[in-house]
Formats: C-alpha cells, structure tokens, sequence
C-alpha cells in the first residue's frame, strides 16, 4: 500500500494568483500560459504520455491546472504511480487536483490509495464525495456507498444520480428505485439512471414503464436517454415501440449520434430484423467502434457468426481499433462455431493490442477455450488474470463442469468464497451441474442445501433441474419423482424430462411411462420425450411398444432430430451422420474406421447391441453401430490431421453407450487426445480413459 507524505493530511490547498505590475505584461503571461497548456493537450489527447512528460518538465511554474491534466493522463494510460509522484511533487493543490489524483487511483483499481487521499485531502467538495461514491460502487463495496452518501452534508443531483446508479450497478433496483423517488429534483439522468437500472437487471417492462411517464412529464430527452430506451426496446422484444422511438430519433436528429444509431441497430438484430441492422449501419458515413461492434454483435444473435467475423476482420482491415465489447463478440461467434483456431488467433490479436489483461476480454477468452474443449488453456489463463470478478469466477466453474472437471470445479468455488465473492444463481447452476456429471451425490445435496439458505440468490426452476438430473443419474429415481412432488414451484417439462433421461440409464420403464406421461400432458408434441421412451423401450428389448411410440410420433407429426457429428479443420466444417457415404474422402474414412475395428477387439472391445435402436439381426446392428457419425469424424480426423494432435468432433445428440466405449479404446489405439461434445458436455478420451469416469 502507498503511504503518502507526512505533510499531507495538514496541508492546505492554496492557489496563488499570479501577479504583474502592467497590463500587458499580464495579458502576455495569459498568452503564454494557453499556448503550453494547447501544446500539451494536443500531446495527451494523442496518449503520449512521454512526450507529455518532457513538454510539461520545460513549463516554467507551470499552474494547478497543468499539473492536474498530466495526473488525468496518466490515469487514462493506467500509470497511476507516476500519477501520485507528480501528485506528490505539487507545491500547491486545490479541490480539483485531489479529486482528479482521487479519480485516477480509482480508475486504475487502486481503491485503498483513492479511500486513504479522500480521508486526507484537506477540503471536499460534493464531486470528491460523488467520486468516491462512484469508486465503491465500481469495486462492488455498495453498503460502504451508501454509508457515505447519507453522510455527505450537501448532495445536488449528481449526487443523488451517482447513488442510484450505484445500487443498479451493483444488482439492488429496488433500493435505487426507492432513492428515486426520493429525489428532490430529479433530472432526465435521473430518470435516465433508472430506466437503465430496471432494464440491466433483468426488468426490461419496468424500465419501459417508467419511461412512458417520463414521456408523459414532458421532459426534454436527450440521445443517452433515446440509447436507453431503445436498449429496454431491444431486450423486452417491443420492436413496436422501438420503430417509433427510431422515428423520432429522426426528427430530433438524435439519430446519428454514435450511441442512438448503435442502440438502433442493436434493436433492430435483437428483433430478427438483421438485415435493418445493416441497412443502417451502412448508411453511417463515419463509422466507428461502437457501430461496428454493434453489427459484429448483432451477427452472432441471428447465428450469423460467419459473417460477424468477416465483419471484425473488415473493421480491422479498415483501421478501426477494436475495443473490450468488439472482442467479447467476436469470441462469442468463435464459440458458436466452435472454431478453436480461430478464437486462438483472435487471442494472439488481444495480446498483440494489450487488451489480454482486460477482465471482459479475459472472461471471454476463458468461456471460448472451455466451449471449444480446451478447458486447459481457459485454465491457464484464469490463472494469469490480474483482476478477476464474479463472471470471472462462473465462467471457470461452469467450464470446468461442462469438461468433466468436477472435483476442480468444486476447488475454485472453495477459493471463491475464501477471498468473499458472493456466489450468484450461475455459479450454483456451474456447481450442481459439476455433481450431476460426476455422479456426486452428497455434495450435490450439500450445494443444492448452500443455495437454499444463500438469502443473496433466489431457487430457480433450473436448479431444480440439476438437483433431479443428480438424483437420476445417482440411480434414486423414486426419490427424485419425490422431490419434484415436494418443490414449491410447478415443474416444467424440463425437470421431468430429467428424470425420464435417467430412467433411459437404469431402464426403469415403470417410471419412465409415468414421467413421459408427465411431460405430454403438458407439451403434447415434445419430441425428445418420445424419442427417449422409444429408446428406452428399445434398450430392453421391447420392440411392439418401440413401434407403437413410433407410430403415435408419425401420427403427431413429429419427426427425431438426425444425430450428426462434425469436425472443423482449417476453418472448413465436415459433417456426418449415421452411415454417411457422401464424403469425398468416403472410401479413406471407411478402410480407416475397418482398421480401427480390428484394432478395438483386439483389446477386448465388444459391441454393445443394446445401443441398437432397430429390430435387426445382430450383424445389422454390429454394422449400424460401427458407423455411428462421431465414429466416422474421428477416422477422418485421424487421416487429416498432424499424427499426435488432438482430434475435436462436436456432436449434436448425446453419445451412445456403445460409442463412449469404442472411443476410450481408440484414443488407446492412437495413442491421441480426442475430444468429443455431445448435447450436455465435454468428454476427453486419453489413453483408454474418459474424464467423465464413466458418469456421463
């Protein structure tokens, strides 16, 4: 911790007007003055801050103000050590300069040094008092805010606005929304502040509600306000009311400001209207970061993130510097194709542009390593951070469950709460999720036990959920049917859809019939209902009730999604499914898969026909199963890739049983890494071992 110089805490601000004898001679120091402070602005404006340094060295007794606009450079630049020396060295400092040393030790994380400056600086003003209330709030320390803000002894309304923020930012909308309407005078960034408030937290109705009386009130709106609204517009699905809002944008001429014309284009690519979205973004003549990075986003919601990436590398190939959200976006498409290489050169591009230390960019990097199987390197790189914050957190834990690292996953939630970060509903969704894969039974019950008595965070029905698939896969079918009878909220087909997946491990079709039943009374045409029951009839041999499931799904109308596998190899997507011959590499893949066949029996493999969904002969049903569509990726992988090197095939059903054991034995064969996802998780194949241990 920085300790400052003794003689702070009695030091007394002062300014000392500068004297002359003669007008002129006056007027003439006046011009000299504006001339260095231009020169310098020109200089921090640019970032260069070195050369900021050796203009400012050569200011004969430069002033308060000069010395406080070289503290605010290097703030922006993140040098607050050389902030505070400079500070340091001033031989007078007046409110402004302290709130500017406040504010860059808060901007650049420091918050004890910015806490300790605030208790020592001579004389507050109501902005020393906002700013520390803005820095608390920032750092997650809101009790501590709010204590300070009902000291303050005079508060404007920028005061009353930084607090409500303050509680909206930090997830307590009901707390800022009762200081609002305590306000003495509310201004439009008051109402701003909550509308924005309602809305970031998840109460997108409430903040359009509040907006139509501010409507009502006749207040004048300014572009932040239109941003806001039509951001709740987005989010709450009203495209009406956001076509009306753009039209008025329009006539007031707010629409193209940068932050208007984003929240326009952001409305327009929530609301599947894409194609509205680059209408107006080509219709910007200048085109900035913010708009880019609005279309980039706007791609990935429409599952468009082929496009979106095509879009970042145009912006790059443009000029345009991308930002923390720009990456955030890009990565998020990366995840949504799967495409590893591709998130590890956009990787590569934040370490090159220094943005790799960003907690967002950071968070993101951690979410595309663990989505594409790389649990390791997202591992890796948590471990690197120097900030970290609650998605930080979730993030790793939920990375960690999906790859099979239960046993890590509940280790970091321990480290967690050693260092107080208050765990939120994702991280107890990440934590029962770690139980349900690896079959841990009472630590399952001992989290779902935390979650229930954290008064921070509410039950939800996705809870409920993971506590059934747990009790399912733990084989206590009976108890879990309980369990869902007892829950205090009316379950969805989602839970019973759980419970009927275990019954398909245990082949209880007594409690399979009555939780299917379960399910179509509620949702009649719900096709992975049937298709497990079939299966399940299927696995113990019932083929009369397989043909009457099957009849019923053709009788509904409903068809069974086509299980499909695939591989992305230099940015090129090869898919398979069930006996696929269309490959051009066909004849390659399947001398490949017939090698590999006599490789597997001579280790002991046995095809496990129950895996067979058909009424067929054993040999039909051995041969259905030998080229199942995560088996013919996995050859193609090996005869396309560098030997050694990991193989990743993505699958959009979950694995069969049969093909979970081949694939162990394979990656014994090989002597490779594979890495299958399936519709729940990740499995990693390594030397004749699954990470899943068998409890998939």
């Amino acid at each position: 911790m920085r300790r400052l110089p003794a003689f702070l805490p009695n030091h007394k601000a002062t300014v000392f007007p500068l004297k002359t004898s003669h007008p002129l001679a006056a007027r003439r120091c006046k011009e000299v003055g504006s001339h260095w402070k231009a020169a310098l602005f020109r200089l921090l404006e640019s970032r260069d801050m070195d050369e900021a340094r050796r203009l400012f060295t050569r200011i004969p007794s430069p002033g308060v103000q000069l010395y406080t606009m070289m503290i605010v450079g290097y703030s922006q630049t993140n040098r607050i050590d050389e902030a505070f020396r400079l500070f340091d060295g001033m031989p007078v400092r007046d409110t402004a300069a302290w709130n500017s040393m406040i504010k860059a030790a808060l901007d650049c994380g420091d918050l004890s040094l910015g806490r300790k400056l605030f208790d020592e600086m001579p004389e507050r003003n109501v902005i020393s008092w906002t700013t520390m209330i803005n820095g608390l709030s920032r750092f997650g320390w809101i009790d501590a805010a709010a204590e300070l803000f009902f000291r303050m002894p005079q508060r404007d309304t920028a005061a009353w606005n930084a607090m409500i923020s303050a509680y909206c930012d930090n997830g307590r909308v009901k707390d800022a929304r009762l200081l609002f309407e305590k306000t003495p005078q509310p201004n439009v960034i008051s109402w701003t502040a909550m509308i924005g408030g309602h809305d970031q937290n998840g109460e997108s109705d409430k903040a359009l509600l509040l907006f139509h009386k501010l409507w009502s009130s006749g207040t004048k709106l300014t572009p932040s306000t239109y941003a806001c609204v039509l951001t709740a517009c987005a989010n709450a699905s009203e495209l009406g009311l956001g076509t009306q809002l753009h039209s008025h944008t329009v006539r007031t001429g707010y629409s193209s400001d940068t932050f208007v014309s984003t929240s326009l284009v952001n409305l327009y690519a929530k609301c599947k209207q894409i194609e509205d979205s680059i209408q107006l973004f080509s219709e910007r003549k200048e085109r900035d970061v913010v708009s880019w990075t609005a279309l980039i986003t706007g791609y990935g919601l429409n599952d468009r993130h082929e496009d979106a990436l095509d879009e970042f590398n145009k912006m790059i190939a443009f000029g345009i510097r991308p930002n923390q959200s720009t990456f955030t976006s890009a990565l998020n498409s990366c995840c949504g194709l799967e495409a590893l290489d591709g998130g590890k050169k956009l990787h590569a591009t934040t370490v090159k542009l220094g943005l790799e230390l960003d907690v967002f960019v950071g968070n993101s990097l951690v979410v595309m390593y663990s989505k594409c199987g790389d649990v390791e390197d997202g591992l890796m790189l948590f471990d690197s951070m120097d900030r970290r914050n609650l998605v930080s957190w979730n993030s790793i834990i939920v990375g960690c469950a999906q790859n099979g690292y239960a046993t890590l996953a509940l280790k970091l939630f321990d480290d967690m709460r050693q260092i107080n970060v208050q765990p939120d509903e994702i991280t107890y969704t990440g934590l029962l999720t770690a139980c349900s894969h690896s079959r841990m039974l009472e630590r399952g019950r001992h989290i779902f036990h935390l979650l229930k008595h954290d008064s921070s965070v509410q039950v939800k029905l996705e809870h409920y959920v993971c506590m059934v698939d747990i009790l399912g896969r733990c084989g206590n079918l009976e108890e879990a049917e309980e369990f869902i009878r007892n829950m205090p909220v009316e379950p969805n087909s989602k839970i019973w859809l759980a419970l009927l997946g275990a019954c398909r491990m245990y082949a209880n079709i007594e409690v399979a019939r009555r939780t299917s039943k379960k399910v179509f009374d509620m949702e009649p045409d719900n096709s992975a209902a049937y298709v497990l029951l079939s299966n399940i009839y299927a696995s113990a041999g019932r083929w009369n009730d397989v043909s009457q499931t099957r009849v019923m799904m053709r009788y509904r109308g409903i068809t069974k999604v086509p299980g499909s596998s695939w591989i992305t190899l230099k940015e090129t997507r090869h898919e398979f499914v069930c006996g696929d011959r269309s490959h051009p590499m066909a004849m390659e893949i399947y001398k490949k898969l017939d090698w590999l066949g006599v490789k597997l029996k001579e280790l002991g493999y046995v095809c496990d026909k129950t895996f067979a969904l058909h009424d067929v002969d054993d040999e039909q049903k051995e041969a259905a199963l030998a080229h199942h569509s995560e088996k013919l990726a996995i050859a193609f992988g090996l005869i396309s890739t560098v030997e050694g090197s990991t193989i990743r095939v993505m699958k959009n059903l979950r694995v069969c049983g049969d093909c979970h054991s081949a694939i162990k034995v394979m990656s014994q064969v090989v002597g490779r890494r594979i890495v299958l996802r399936d519709a729940t998780r990740f499995h990693h194949f390594r030397d004749g071992l699954c990470s899943c241990g068998d409890c998939w």
